[in-house]
C-alpha cells in the first residue's frame, strides 16, 4: 500500500521521519537509555496530524488499513536504521576534533545525524565561552 503512494508523498514521508527522528533524539541528547520508540512514535505521529501537508492527501480509508500501517512501520524502521548507519563526514569529524580540543571535552558520536548534533553543542559552548 505503501508503495502504491506517488513518489512525491513517499519522498515526503521519508524526510518526515527523518527530520522527526533527529529532532526527537536531539531533544534526548542523543541518549540511547532514554530513546523509547514509543515516545518516537507518538512524536511523530503529532507531527504529521498537525504540519505535515502529505497526511492530509492520503485517503482515510488508507489509513485504515491495517496493511498501511505494517508498511509505514517498516519505512520508519529502514528510514532510522540508515540514520544510525550513515558515517559522519571528514569534516564533521574534524571540525568536532578541533572543538573538543579547544573545550577538553570527549563527547562521542556514532553516526552523521549525532556529529551534527554534537557540533552544535561544542559550537554554543564556544560561543558562551568568548
Amino acid at each position: 500500500m505503501y508503495n502504491d503512494l506517488s513518489p512525491n508523498i513517499k519522498s515526503s514521508i521519508t524526510r518526515s521521519i527523518t527530520q522527526t527522528f533527529e529532532q526527537y533524539m536531539a531533544d534526548i541528547g542523543w541518549d540511547e537509555e532514554l530513546y523509547d520508540i514509543e515516545d518516537f512514535i507518538d512524536t511523530w505521529r503529532e507531527y504529521i496530524t498537525t504540519k505535515a501537508l502529505w497526511y492530509t492527501r492520503i485517503p482515510e480509508d488508507l489509513k485504515r488499513e491495517p496493511k498501511f500501517h505494517e508498511d509505514l512501520a517498516q519505512r520508519i524502521n529502514e528510514v532510522i536504521q540508515r540514520i544510525l548507519t550513515e558515517p559522519p563526514s571528514e569534516e564533521q569529524i574534524a571540525n568536532i576534533q578541533i572543538m573538543q580540543e579547544k573545550l577538553d571535552t570527549h563527547l562521542t558520536y556514532d553516526c552523521k545525524a549525532e556529529a551534527v548534533y554534537v557540533e552544535t553543542l561544542l559550537k554554543d559552548r564556544l560561543e558562551k565561552e568568548q
